[in-house]
């Protein structure tokens, strides 16, 4: 049996993507208690992708240990929680989403006497908070219940044009910006089947591969610093 260095806590899409696309390398939060001590000692990461339930025993598990917590979901309470330890908040773990969102966070004020509408479209059953969209409309200086979100398949296909065969797993964004005489439209599309286990995989080893600070970091420092 393989030592994992990661341990993935959440049973839905998100977490399975993460724990089977990272290998070997990886094991479930739930099966922790089988590793021996040895095995124990040897994890360097836990990767939350779960409702938030299991996070006061990961942080504590990380915290007694020293490894690293990447954070995935969105709606937590983890960096109240996690005061005194590093960990990684990601909003999105698509390093080409993350370094969009980067430069929204940079240079998004300058947008901010414009109109601007955001859309966000996800699968039918995403009921969590969407983290992407919300830093998106705080970067442009637009109110988080100001976003439309869409998750009728018949308008993901005839108003977003997305195809019948992404709509079970999907991220859209779409932001608009007019200032009445000119008129910008910025368009995200992440789709497929595993389009962030690669993300993952780079935030962990950067995190692990940097003198981290105790205290949450936002993954968009990591683009900052150039670390991905």
């Amino acid at each position: 049996m393989s030592t994992p260095k990661t341990l993935v806590a959440g049973a839905g899409k998100l977490a399975n993507e993460v724990r089977v696309g990272l290998g070997a390398s990886a094991g479930h939060w739930t099966d922790r208690h089988a590793l021996p001590p040895s095995a124990i000692s040897k994890v360097t990461a836990v990767v939350h992708a779960g409702s938030g339930r299991e996070l006061p025993e990961i942080v504590g598990f990380c915290r007694e240990r020293g490894a690293v917590l990447i954070e995935l979901s969105t709606g937590t309470d983890v960096a109240a929680l996690a005061q005194g330890m590093p960990v990684v908040i990601c909003p999105n773990a698509n390093i080409l989403m993350i370094k969009f969102m980067a430069m929204l966070a940079r240079n998004g004020h300058w947008f901010r006497d414009c109109q601007i509408a955001i859309t966000e479209s996800h699968q039918a059953n995403k009921t969590s908070v969407p983290g992407t969209a919300v830093a998106m409309a705080e970067a442009l200086g637009v109110a988080p219940q100001a976003i439309v979100s869409v998750r009728d398949p018949a308008v993901q296909t005839s108003q977003l044009g997305l195809a019948p065969k992404d709509l079970a797993r999907h991220a859209f964004h779409r932001i608009q910006i007019d200032d009445g005489a000119c008129a910008i439209t910025l368009e995200t599309r992440v789709q497929g089947n595993t389009p962030y286990v690669d993300g993952v995989r780079r935030i962990i080893g950067a995190a692990l591969s940097h003198p981290l600070e105790n205290r949450p970091y936002d993954v968009l420092e990591f683009i900052d610093n150039g670390w991905l």
